[in-house]
Parts: structure tokens; C-alpha cells; sequence
């Protein structure tokens, strides 16, 4: 009888969410149902690269310079192993766009989470305590919003790279464009946190926790901070497609990943030298995905914004 309990938890659980006012609206929008389709399409390839991709394109065993340029296998001229032709390095690019996904996809995610950790903290922080410490961080965050994202990753980025030399600069890369682009956009989340926390701290359940003793650490995590999931649940799925193309941008400047370690932006850097000599695939192909990743997240990103704000759902 107790296995039978266990085995209904999950399929009970699943079938509220997906009776829910959220799964009902997700069945009847249909832009939402493709984008997350193609998503999850795009990031199991991209998962499961080292499995799927007929090439290593990290293993320069496997890289002959003889086969550069190849087109994609729709055009005469190409090689049938190449499914989407080869790079100016003799790679072949469905086997470099699948690890690349991959590699803007972790940079994307993990700026994202360190963005979250930031924003959540300053703003639980500024809108539960208040006074002079909301001043000062919200004046802060207001500095940080005075400059664009590209800027301070191009300063901080260029200034790395001229400290450590490129060598070490490209071994550690990843995380320079993690950390840089994760510092740059915490004041989306401490923003949005802290408003949502000035309206919730003066509701009840906050002053009978308060009467119950708990402290200012525990009401803030264990009671607001659920309270405020909805927002920025919304912000993640912006701020992952805005930090992608951060990447993308740094990456297509030589300030992201080395061409050794290929991203979808340096993909599309490495190729534009060509695309006016015939070679367009090069620069087009990984460009068409990084259009369609950023899209459908950004599609996502609205349909769950609608969802969540009972002002504009009208289910």
C-alpha cells in the first residue's frame, strides 16, 4: 500500500500543474507550446553534444585544415560528412554550433544565477530594512543602471586581458564573462525584489511572524522571498536571453571565448571574415541559432509574464 502512495505523489502533483491556471494557459497558447519545444530541442542537443556531434571540435586530432570551407551538404560542392560544412579551421560546424550552444548556454544560465544571488540578497535586504542602507543600495544600483552592460564588460574584459596576458585570459574566460556580465545586471533583480518586498512586508503573515519572534534572516528567505518567485521567474528568462547576447557580443569582439573553445558569438566572429567571399554559412548558420535560441526564450520570458500578473491574464 505505501509503494502504491509513493508511486501517485508525482503523477498527482503533475497532473495540478497541469490543471492549473498556468498549464491551461500554456495548452492554449500555441506560440508558447513551440517555443518550448524548440528549446528544449536546442538545449538537449546542446546537453548532449559530446553524444550526438559526429566531430570533437576540441580535439585537434580530428580538425584537418584541408577540409576548410566545405559547404553545407544542400549546396554542390560539399562533403556528405559535413552536414552544415566546415569552418575556416576545417571544423565541421554542426559538431561546433552543438558544443557552442553548450558553451553560451552555461555562460547565459550561470551569469544568470549569479545576477539572482546578488539582486535577491541587495534588494531583500534594502526593502526589509530600509533607511539609509535602501538609500545607499538602491543609489548604487541606480550608478550600476547608469551604464550599459556591453561597457563595463568591454572595460573590465579589455583591462583582464591586458593584465594576464591572452594566454591565461582565454584558459579562464568563462568565468571573466560570468562574473562580468553577472555583476553588471544585479540591479534588474534587487529592483524588482525590493518593490515586491515593500508591498509584502507590510502584510499580515509578516507581522505574525515577527509577533512569533523569528528573526529579520528567516522572515525575509522562508516568508517573503516565495512570495516574490513570480517576478522574478519572470526577469530570469529575460536576463538569460539578454546575457546570451552579451556573450554573443563580447564573443564576436574577442573580448569572449577563444576560437579553441568555440561559443556561438566567436563562431560568428570567426566567420565574417568570409561571408563576403562565399563562405556565408560560416557566420549565417550559427547566426540563424542564436537569433532562434534568444527568440524563443524572450517568447517564453512574455508568455509567462502574462501569466503571472493577474492584470494582464485573462484565462
Amino acid at each position: 500500500m505505501s509503494s502504491l502512495s509513493t508511486n501517485e505523489i508525482p503523477a498527482s502533483r503533475w497532473s495540478r500543474i497541469w490543471n492549473s491556471k498556468m498549464g491551461h494557459s500554456f495548452r492554449g497558447n500555441p506560440v508558447a507550446v513551440v517555443s518550448l519545444a524548440i528549446f528544449l530541442v536546442i538545449a538537449f542537443g546542446a546537453i548532449f553534444a559530446p553524444l550526438i556531434a559526429p566531430f570533437d571540435p576540441y580535439d585537434p586530432g580530428q580538425i584537418d585544415i584541408m577540409n576548410s570551407e566545405y559547404p553545407p551538404i544542400w549546396i554542390e560542392g560539399a562533403d556528405p560528412q559535413f552536414l552544415f560544412g566546415t569552418d575556416d579551421q576545417g571544423r565541421d560546424l554542426w559538431s561546433t554550433i552543438l558544443y557552442g550552444t553548450r558553451l553560451s548556454l552555461m555562460i547565459g544560465l550561470c551569469a544568470v544565477a549569479l545576477q539572482a544571488v546578488l539582486g535577491i540578497s541587495i534588494g531583500l535586504l534594502a526593502g526589509y530594512i530600509g533607511g539609509r542602507l535602501d538609500s545607499l543600495l538602491m543609489r548604487l544600483a541606480d550608478i550600476q543602471l547608469s551604464f550599459s552592460t556591453l561597457m563595463v564588460a568591454i572595460i573590465f574584459l579589455a583591462v583582464t586581458q591586458a593584465m594576464f596576458g591572452s594566454e591565461t585570459f582565454n584558459q579562464y574566460a568563462i568565468y571573466f564573462l560570468i562574473a562580468v556580465i553577472g555583476v553588471a545586471e544585479w540591479p534588474q533583480y534587487a529592483r524588482t525584489v525590493r518593490a515586491t518586498v515593500l508591498a509584502e512586508k507590510k502584510k499580515e503573515y509578516v507581522d505574525s511572524a515577527r509577533v512569533l519572534g523569528f528573526g529579520p534572516m528567516r522572515i525575509m528567505v522562508r516568508h517573503i522571498l516565495p512570495n516574490s518567485l513570480s517576478p522574478i521567474f519572470v526577469i530570469s528568462t529575460v536576463q538569460v536571453a539578454n546575457a546570451i547576447i552579451s556573450e554573443a557580443s563580447l564573443s564576436f569582439l574577442g573580448l569572449g571565448m577563444p576560437p579553441s573553445q568555440p561559443s556561438l558569438g566567436s563562431l560568428i566572429s570567426s566567420g565574417f571574415d568570409y561571408i563576403f567571399s562565399g563562405s556565408w554559412w560560416i557566420t549565417a548558420i550559427p547566426g540563424v541559432v542564436l537569433v532562434v535560441l534568444v527568440l524563443v526564450i524572450n517568447l517564453l520570458g512574455d508568455w509567462m509574464r502574462d501569466v503571472l500578473n493577474p492584470k494582464l491574464y485573462k484565462g
